[in-house]
């Protein structure tokens, strides 16, 4: 059996620039994983803008919304 030290050379570069290719684009894509991950969804928002799931709501504002969800069931839109 011939043992070809050439071939074992070739496959433990190519092993070792695997891994280290491997390597580097996994520390890239950890720094640029603030930029690929989406926003928190559930922040409280900033500035005068109120936030959409909100339970907290005034007497006159719910009896506006219900007129409103009555003209939309109204209107069929």
């Amino acid at each position: 059996m011939v043992i070809s030290v050439r071939k074992w050379l070739k496959a433990l570069r190519f092993f070792l620039l695997f891994c280290m290719l491997v390597y580097v684009f996994s520390k890239l894509f950890g720094i640029f994983e603030h930029w690929l991950n989406p926003g928190d969804p559930y922040r409280y928002p900033e500035g005068s803008a109120v936030k959409a799931g909100s339970m907290q709501v005034h007497q006159e504002e719910q009896e506006d919304m219900l007129e409103r969800l009555k003209l939309f069931y109204r209107l069929g839109e």
